[in-house]
């Protein structure tokens, strides 16, 4: 009888252990499966001024989903339907809730039309139209934050609390939970055009950003996209300082507006967004090492 007893308690242990056992190995796959998952998800931020909100006229080739692509949205928009906080499938206006099409949509689009399938990406964008750079410094911004003293410019702040870099610090550090910051992209500048020490004003925003966020510069590079340059521009003797941000920033990368058109003397149009979107991608594929197959 004791010995039954003996064979019976062991059984019910080598079970155990087996139980025990089994639900380690489902608990390590899950974990392993969420960590893949996380390392699959590409974030990038964009912040700036008003061609980074977006400005061009939204038409029905814009809206064409694809689930890959992701935006992580910035303010509660009830006319969208969309929630702070959120991820959503990314359709322009991918800023405010009332913005148009900007560089960040083609950008993601691109981006996901060249990546492999198990890859996404998310786009957190921050962007007030009119402002200078250094509303986004962490430390000044209350000194740019009546920039413009029009009610609309004023509104547009307020809607990030009052502090758009730490709206976005905000948002960036929720997104980390679900994947990875990949880089940034600026669009910015035509409040500063002529302003010499841009660069360094940008350099100490970035550095905010990286040390605010836990990231590297080597593996988190700095997008930065000329102002519109074609004739009779308002600002394009910006970008002559615009080009110089990789010797204050050895990780930036200027994007190239050439050739991009406008619909005012400041704003790109639809094509012209489009156009600048798929060069902040094709910049970016090419610091990962994966060839443009795909420019749509």
């Amino acid at each position: 009888m004791s010995n039954n007893l003996q064979l019976n308690s062991n059984h019910m242990k080598n079970q155990k252990i087996k139980a025990v056992g089994i639900v380690f190995a489902g608990l390590l796959l899950l974990s392993m499966n969420l960590c893949a998952q996380k390392s699959n998800f590409h974030i990038y931020l964009c912040f700036g001024q008003s061609n980074m909100e977006g400005q061009g006229m939204i038409e029905s080739q814009d809206t064409v989903r694809n689930n890959h692509f992701r935006v992580f949205q910035a303010l509660n928009c009830p006319n969208l339907g969309r929630i702070k906080g959120t991820w959503y499938t990314a359709v322009p206006p991918t800023c405010q809730c009332f913005t148009k099409l900007s560089p960040a949509d083609y950008f993601g689009k691109t981006m996901v039309a060249n990546l492999p399938d198990s890859i996404k990406i998310g786009i957190i964008n921050v962007a007030v139209g009119g402002c200078d750079i250094r509303l986004f410094d962490k430390d000044i911004y209350q000194d740019y934050d009546s920039t413009y003293k029009e009610s609309w410019f004023a509104s547009k702040v307020a809607d990030y609390g009052g502090n758009p870099y730490k709206h976005l610090i905000d948002l960036a550090k929720l997104a980390q939970n679900d994947g990875v910051i990949k880089g940034i992209l600026l669009h910015q500048g035509e409040t500063n055009t002529g302003q010499t020490q841009w660069p360094s004003y940008v350099k100490k925003i970035y550095n905010d950003m990286l040390t605010d966020l836990s990231l590297k510069a080597d593996s988190v590079p700095l997008l930065v996209g000329e102002v519109v340059s074609v004739e009779g521009s308002c600002c394009s003797s910006m970008n002559t300082i615009i080009d110089r941000i990789s010797d204050a920033i050895p990780s930036a990368h200027v994007i190239s507006s050439a050739d991009c058109p406008s619909q005012d003397i400041a704003h790109f149009s639809a094509v012209g967004y489009r156009k600048l979107g798929r060069r902040y991608a094709i910049k970016m594929l090419s610091l990962l090492g994966f060839p443009v197959v795909d420019g749509q």
